[in-house]
């Protein structure tokens, strides 16, 4: 076997990089996205030869139109397969805190913008998105990074 026959066998993982921007009362800006139910943090998906880093600073300047200073890694959630999707990796970057709610959306992608409390985040998201927001906001607290399987924090 060649060096490039064996690259080409390697597993490919998908990653996604998002950030966690809270307010002054330590509530979650969400995103309203337009094309699926689910509402989410600022973030997307890491391009080829993009690191997660840029890519999370990337998708909030496309999303939010906003030029944040990108802060400490809180989560990285090792993400099962599920749903024709291979597994994959999370990232979520400690961003900040905002004093108003975004209202423009350059990339029409979002329809709106929120700060929510955990128990309102939870009605809004995926039990395994839930989970890995608590696990930030709890690796902001601690000042660590949270390990996180399928967003069940391990470490």
């Amino acid at each position: 076997m060649t060096v490039p026959d064996y690259i080409a066998r390697m597993p490919r993982k998908r990653l996604a990089a998002a950030v966690l921007i809270r307010d002054d009362a330590d509530r979650v800006l969400l995103l309203e996205p337009s094309y699926k139910p689910n509402w989410e943090l600022p973030g997307g998906i890491v391009e080829a030869d993009e690191s997660p880093w840029d890519a999370a600073t990337r998708e909030v300047v496309e999303e939010l139109g906003l030029e944040l200073p990108l802060g400490r890694l809180l989560v990285v959630d090792h993400v099962h397969a599920y749903d024709d999707r291979p597994d994959g990796i999370n990232f979520i970057f400690d961003a900040g805190r905002l004093d108003t709610t975004p209202t423009s959306f350059p990339d029409g992608e979002i329809l709106s913008a929120h700060f929510l409390t955990l128990p309102e985040v939870a009605v809004r998201t995926r039990p395994q998105m839930t989970a890995r927001i608590a696990a930030a906001l709890e690796a902001v607290a601690e000042n660590t990074t949270a390990l996180c399987n399928h967003g069940v924090r391990i470490a």
